[in-house]
């Protein structure tokens, strides 16, 4: 699946915008379609929105920001509406990193008694230098996610604490599948080179095990959408041609002419490609299955040689 190549809008257009949707985030309030006492919440990516929702089940009333998996989450624009919603909520999950900075700014431009807002970032004590904003793909981090969750709608409603802290439990047990899955590829496949376009997958391609032969110099430009070095794209290049990897993760989010020149050679090759993406692909997954079928992908690219461009059905 390839996209047509995406106008990245400029800093002024979205200063312009973010303070546009912050003014108008204070206006009066449209109200959710919930019962009374339903806690608020929104996860800016849809893959922490999904957590939120199993942890909070039915005591929740949970609402994405970012869910199209045919968008550049990094050039999001915040609608006036998004900016209501937001100001609306009680919890909000933000990724930090400068990911959904446009998002720390409408929370700030409003207020609202008893909020809590996670920032990922800061909960996992990384530097605002973090290279790599993607944390979802971290084994380490949903975890963490998750019992946070359950501390601040225990804050939020403290009569179902003993529900949210017994609910995050089961998440954290959910991801086990997925832990035991890159377990067992890094044992059998550790060190298999890879070539990826941007560092999405890049924490949990690590955690298997994969070499990752792109330059991050290169990840980074296309992440940041500026223009790789000459020398970078002819390295990467070279990566196909001369088959020194055996995988090409593919970010199916954030595509341009250069990254389908890159998704060319590698078919070209006989390379087998896996797509993978910034926001959980729907319908049918939750963040678990998502994982789980991002790894299976990868022991198919590796093992059978058996591209995965697209992930089409959840489980």
């Amino acid at each position: 699946m390839s996209h047509k190549p995406m106008e990245r809008p400029t800093m002024k257009q979205n200063v312009l915008r973010t303070v546009l949707a912050a003014m108008l985030a204070i206006a009066p309030m449209t109200s959710f379609a919930e019962p009374p006492n339903t806690i608020k919440a929104i996860g800016i990516e849809n893959e922490y929105a999904d957590v939120i929702s199993q942890v909070g089940g039915k005591y929740v009333q949970v609402q994405s920001i970012e869910t199209d998996p045919n968008t550049d989450p990094h050039t999001f624009e915040a609608s006036p509406r998004v900016a209501r919603q937001i100001a609306a909520a009680a919890l909000i999950v933000i990724n930090g990193v400068g990911y959904d900075e446009w998002a720390s700014k409408i929370i700030s431009a409003t207020s609202r008694p008893k909020r809590r807002v996670i920032n990922v970032q800061k909960l996992l004590g990384l530097p605002d230098d973090t290279a790599n904003p993607h944390l979802w793909y971290d084994p380490k981090t949903m975890p963490a996610v998750a019992r946070a969750i359950a501390d601040d709608l225990s804050a939020l409603d403290p009569a179902e604490a003993t529900y949210f802290h017994t609910e995050a439990q089961k998440f954290i047990a959910s991801l086990e599948p997925w832990d035991e899955a890159i377990a067992a590829f890094k044992a059998r496949h550790d060190e298999t080179p890879i070539a990826v376009t941007e560092p999405v997958a890049d924490y949990m391609l690590q955690a298997m095990g994969f070499d990752i032969l792109t330059p991050f110099s290169l990840q980074k430009a296309i992440m940041d959408g500026t223009d790789p070095s000459p020398q970078d794209v002819t390295f990467q290049n070279s990566l196909f041609a001369d088959k020194k990897v055996e995988v090409f993760a593919y970010n199916q989010q954030v595509t341009d002419a250069l990254t389908k020149s890159f998704l060319d050679n590698s078919k070209k090759a006989g390379i087998p490609v896996v797509g993978v993406y910034e926001t959980m692909p729907m319908p049918g997954y939750h963040y678990q299955s998502w994982m789980l079928a991002e790894v299976a992908a990868l022991q198919k690219a590796v093992t059978d040689k058996t591209s995965t461009e697209t992930l089409v059905k959840g489980h």
